[in-house]
């Protein structure tokens, strides 16, 4: 799912329910993350999701910038640390080398 499809969601008024199936998945992967950065409503987004799945489902980041630059993908401080905290704390890191 992209960015464009979570924003259409919104306009729709739906999103309740795609957050929800989002939150119900066992596993969700997010691929090419950090291709661009996130604007206000995606930084909200992205922590909602994190937020239902801390704990309670399995997720996949895969990116090709190291975890340090998520923070400016992230964009705003304080979600980016939230975010970063319940991800990075509780994962396994597999690191691929060209």
């Amino acid at each position: 799912m992209q960015n464009c499809q979570i924003s259409y969601k919104h306009l729709e008024g739906t999103l309740h329910k795609l957050m929800d199936r989002l939150s119900k998945t066992d596993l969700l992967i997010v691929d090419d993350f950090g291709l661009v950065n996130l604007d206000q409503q995606q930084r909200l987004d992205l922590m909602e999701i994190i937020e239902d799945r801390h704990a309670k489902a399995s997720t996949i980041i895969a990116s090709q910038l190291p975890v340090a630059s998520w923070y400016d993908v992230i964009g705003e401080e304080t979600i980016a640390d939230a975010v970063l905290d319940r991800i990075v704390h509780t994962s396994y890191r597999v690191a691929l080398d060209r």
